[in-house]
């Protein structure tokens, strides 16, 4: 049996005085993908906080790899593997493609998939290749996007999570993004997804967790979680 790669247990997590995580738990099994999905407000990108250190729970405990890392400081939850592309992609603006790679090289630890570096960004990302040189404010949307995964991938992570990957993307472009996390997860990176897009997560997904206002309403299978009469229903679409 796989272990996990990510772990959140019984996460209890607060804005403020706003109570938005109650009890949560997920697991993410080892060369696994675990599709998170949710109506806007249901926790999302809570969890996906909590899970590399900008937030702190209350209560419950974060562990990658069998090891927790609850209470740890971001940058030392990045140095264990993993890596987050986030909502908004929040590119260095100012700085060009290749700086933007650089500031995020790490090398790969004995537990990473696979080494990547400027050329594999590269290749993976021809768009990127071409433009290495130009600031990276001045990229459209999708190569913005492009950069972000190609920053995260820079690390060398072992656990990867992605927030909102497609949104804001022309559909060709949402296409490509979608056929690299497929490549990734052929590869044996253990990646956590955000997507509003429900066709998309559930056709990459292997594992799905669904959440309803800050609680797990329902997990299983990417097939069990698509069969559910009442999906539609705690997405919020009808």
């Amino acid at each position: 049996m796989a272990r996990d790669a990510l772990a959140l247990v019984e996460i209890d997590a607060f804005y403020g005085d706003s109570h938005v995580l109650h009890n949560v738990s997920l697991r993410l099994a080892e060369g696994r993908l675990l599709a998170l999905l949710g109506r806007n407000g249901a926790g999302k990108s809570t969890c996906m906080n909590v899970a590399v250190g900008l937030l702190p729970p209350r209560r419950g405990g974060v562990s990658v790899f069998g090891e927790t890392v609850s209470g740890r400081l971001p940058e030392q939850i990045a140095a264990t593997g993993v890596a987050l592309v986030p909502q908004g992609r929040r590119i260095f603006k100012s700085l060009t493609v290749r700086e933007n790679l650089i500031v995020a090289a790490r090398a790969p630890s004995s537990g990473a998939p696979s080494g990547w570096n400027l050329d594999r960004v590269a290749e993976a990302f021809p768009r990127l290749g071409e433009r290495r040189n130009q600031v990276a404010g001045f990229l459209s949307g999708g190569e913005q996007q492009m950069l972000a995964i190609g920053r995260a991938l820079m690390s060398n992570p072992r656990v990867l999570l992605m927030d909102e990957p497609s949104e804001g993307l022309a559909p060709q472009i949402v296409a490509e993004v979608m056929a690299t996390i497929r490549r990734l997860k052929q590869e044996g990176l253990s990646i956590l997804l955000v997507e509003q897009n429900v066709k998309l997560a559930l056709g990459v997904a292997d594992d799905v967790v669904l959440l309803n206002n800050g609680r797990v309403a329902a997990e299983g299978s990417a097939a069990e979680i698509a069969a559910r009469d009442d999906l539609h229903q705690h997405l919020g679409v009808y």
